[in-house]
């Protein structure tokens, strides 16, 4: 259910409502449009007739129910785009953000060495996984704690907020005294106990689709975030698997503008992980960007033929900074913007 106050309300009568609420034991969420201020309704149980109660407020100008079982992830919840802040960084607006950073952090030099790499070509974030969901056993699982903390220096180097994945309830605290934002793998995309924990922290999250994940389904897990108090939600297209072989998942590019359609929170691509092959991610990114994705999601190594993970599908320094001039040379006829390469350094 969302309030929709009148245009002239004053915030007396804002606070009003929100008081009322809670005399019913619900929450409140605040949206503040140019024109009107809108109250979304958080909770359970409220009685049939509260709607027509609240309407008897003043400053109130209607009430509206919500028809999505998703409800705080629904644009009927919140009209206007969610904008998600990350340090300085904001993900949801004009700028496409790009994070870029190797699938797994290897060791020291490697990791240094990709951050410095994609900051001077534009990236925003840095990602790299420290605790790594593998199919096989056998297959590297990541540093752990060790890689935060090498991210965490990477970060103290180069500025670059770092986005790395959580897998278990137990590790949302260590990772979040580390991270900037929490990564949820395509894995556990309905992992809900790691999706409640997650939603408990102040630091924003960003839920990967499964890989037989609906639309439906994934907007539900983002609720079980949400309605844990957590309305920091980045949502990320990474691929689902199809019958076709030819590429590792099947990009669903739709996914971004049904998205943009159906709730308010930013959507990003993952062009590595959809298509699993280094030379689809920059056609991929680039389509990305024309249907309305307010960030990338790129995997980047000095030399991908000797990563522990994902090889295939990650991008050589060069292949990258190929990558950000292409976006560069898309976003200007759509009206967007992204980050700007560093001048390169003049001999001595």
């Amino acid at each position: 259910m969302i309030v929709v106050m009148g245009s002239h309300a004053a915030q007396v009568q804002v606070d009003g409502v929100v008081n009322r609420l809670k005399e019913f034991g619900l929450g409140a969420h605040i949206s503040g449009g140019t024109e009107r201020t809108v109250i979304g309704v958080i909770g359970v149980g409220f009685p049939p007739e509260l709607p027509e109660l609240m309407e008897l407020l003043p400053g109130v100008d209607h009430v509206t129910r919500i028809t999505k079982s998703y409800k705080l992830a629904s644009r009927e919840f919140r009209p206007t785009d969610t904008i998600v802040h990350v340090g300085d960084v904001s993900i949801g607006g004009d700028e496409l953000v790009v994070m870029a950073g190797p699938c797994s952090v290897e060791n020291r030099e490697q990791l240094l060495q990709t951050a410095r790499a994609v900051k001077a070509a534009g990236a925003r974030i840095l990602r790299g996984g420290a605790f790594k969901p593998r199919t096989s056993p056998y297959s590297f699982q990541g540093l752990g704690v060790n890689g935060l903390e090498l991210l965490a220096e990477a970060r103290e180097e180069t500025g670059l907020p770092i986005i790395t994945e959580v897998l278990e309830p137990g590790d949302v605290a260590t990772v979040a005294r580390f991270a900037d934002v929490l990564q949820i793998g395509a894995r556990n995309m309905q992992n809900f106990p790691l999706l409640k924990e997650a939603g408990r922290t102040d630091k924003p999250i960003m839920l990967k689709r499964g890989l037989a994940g609906t639309i439906d389904e994934w907007l539900h897990a983002a609720e079980y975030v949400m309605a844990a108090g957590n309305f920091q939600v980045i949502l990320c297209e990474r691929g689902i698997r199809t019958f076709e072989t030819s590429v590792r998942n099947t990009l669903d590019l739709s996914a971004v503008p049904v998205i943009r359609r159906l709730s308010h929170l930013p959507i990003v691509a993952d062009p590595s992980h959809g298509t699993g092959k280094w030379y689809l991610v920059k056609p991929m990114a680039l389509a990305a960007l024309a249907v309305g994705a307010h960030g990338l999601l790129i995997e980047v190594h000095p030399s991908p033929d000797h990563a522990l993970s994902d090889g295939p599908q990650s991008l050589n320094f060069e292949n990258f900074a190929d990558l950000m001039d292409g976006l560069r040379s898309l976003v200007v006829p759509l009206g967007r913007r992204v980050g700007s390469a560093e001048p390169a350094a003049v001999p001595a």
